[in-house]
């Protein structure tokens, strides 16, 4: 998969704006919102910096009180033991609910499939120890075609019925090329930066690969959480799916270009007011650039934010 951030280079955020601006609408309220996630990729090597321990509690610090984990390899997060790990996040003060890891490869084939389950099997045996609630993989593995994408619904399922036999829920997060759409028997996606696509007359509207992730997916064992940002990237609006997948979209990563509410261009009321209309409760703010030197500023001005804001449900 392209890199994350290479589709910026060339995105007309100024159009994007346009169409997400009104959140510049909403009205300061007091601080002192509910709490809030962090997921801990938002920190890159600044996490580390003065040991772990220390970072996590400069994430307490800074207001959050709960956190997503990335860096899964090997049986430890970064260089810590799951075990030594979660002893940090308790004596942080900070819950860990959820974690991003992917398998070691994109190539989704049933001469892999059992490969797979047995990484999911082995990840699932680690997790266990950190108590959490989720797993989430974060990549996309490669779909051309419809028929590439139900088959990657069926690993997930599978990837589900590990997890959930250990009591952890498995989800799915999007980048922007979760919208390109697919074609029955394609050879490569119809990319979401093509603006105006029709199909033939008479022919359906190919379906993105998000959706067809959703519909191949058993609900009692694969979830999605809907990274609004990159929602945004992909030309569509994040409240209208977390509307219309509402029990399928359970968790959010909330971003914007950098530190949130500074672009002006994510419409951050209606997001929360969707999501909490259908009771779910697990957001994750997430930067990127995580190379800056400044990534615990950022992260701290977006809990500043979001406190500010008024949109957080205690």
């Amino acid at each position: 998969m392209a890199n994350r951030r290479e589709f910026l280079k060339g995105a007309s955020l100024l159009t994007l704006g346009a169409l997400f601006s009104n959140c510049a609408e909403a009205q300061a309220a007091p601080k002192g919102g509910g709490p809030l996630g962090l997921q801990i990729y938002s920190l890159g090597p600044e996490l580390s910096a003065n040991g772990v321990a220390e970072g996590l509690k400069r994430i307490k610090e800074s207001g959050y009180s709960y956190i997503e984990l990335a860096g899964y390899r090997d049986g430890k997060i970064g260089q810590a033991s799951m075990a030594e790990f979660k002893k940090m996040a308790d004596d942080a003060g900070i819950e860990i609910v959820s974690s991003h890891l992917n398998p070691p490869t994109r190539d989704y084939s049933k001469d892999n499939f059992e490969e797979i389950k047995d990484f999911w099997k082995k990840a699932t045996e680690d997790h266990q120890v950190l108590g959490l609630q989720y797993m989430v993989q974060p990549g996309l593995p490669n779909c051309n075609s419809q028929e590439d994408a139900q088959f990657v619904g069926e690993v997930f399922n599978a990837a589900g019925e590990i997890t959930k036999a250990a009591g952890i829920q498995f989800g799915y997060h999007n980048h922007n090329y979760e919208f390109n759409r697919l074609t029955p028997g394609g050879t490569e996606p119809i990319s979401f930066a093509i603006r105006g696509f029709r199909p033939a007359e008479g022919q359906p509207m190919p379906k993105t690969v998000e959706e067809i992730f959703i519909e191949s997916t058993d609900p009692s064992k694969v979830i999605f959480e809907l990274d609004v940002y990159w929602t945004v990237m992909g030309g569509q609006d994040p409240v209208e799916w977390i509307n219309k997948y509402a029990d399928r979209i359970q968790m959010l990563h909330i971003k914007d270009r950098l530190i949130l509410g500074d672009s002006g261009m994510m419409n951050f009321p209606k997001i929360f007011e969707a999501f909490y209309s259908h009771n779910h409760k697990y957001f994750f703010v997430e930067i990127e650039d995580t190379r800056s030197g400044i990534q615990f500023d950022r992260v701290k001005a977006s809990a500043d934010f979001l406190n500010n804001s008024g949109l957080i449900k205690k």
